[in-house]
């Protein structure tokens, strides 16, 4: 199958997205809230959730631009975009990109610590086990 060049420019810059928030997945210690970080030790955190945002932020240009590639018409809702994305086998399910974002809108406005520690372990957890499957689903779907 011949890959159309937007589709392949998009699926090229999703993966640079995700081989940036692997990396810091890979090194990542827990966080711990009772430690008073200084702003260096803080950055290998924010690294990894603004390359959780970027990551995030990708997959969806990504479906958008499959959809208007692929498909005859593109979805009217978020809801309708993940469900298209889930029935290709590009996400494991709805409810949990629907977590994503809802974890994607909670980093820019959460500074307790406590909290932080639980944002930064839903990245490890969620967020790159489900980045790890739509990498392996977009190699998969691009070579079929």
């Amino acid at each position: 199958m011949i890959v159309e060049p937007l589709l392949a420019d998009s699926a090229a810059k999703l993966d640079t997205a995700l081989v940036l928030v692997f990396a810091s997945a890979d090194d990542y210690q827990p966080f711990d809230p009772e430690h008073a970080y200084s702003p260096k030790e803080r950055e290998p955190f924010d690294a990894l959730s603004d390359r959780f945002l970027r990551a995030f932020e990708s997959c969806l240009r990504f479906f958008r631009t499959w959809e208007r590639v692929r498909e005859a018409a593109p979805s009217e809702t978020f809801r309708d975009l993940l469900l298209r994305m889930e029935k290709l086998g590009f996400i494991s399910s709805i409810q949990v990109w629907l977590s994503l974002r809802d974890l994607r809108n909670r980093i820019a406005h959460e500074y307790l610590p406590g909290e932080l520690a639980r944002i930064y372990a839903t990245i490890i957890e969620t967020g790159v086990p489900e980045f790890r499957r739509t990498q392996s689903a977009l190699g998969k779907r691009l070579k079929a």
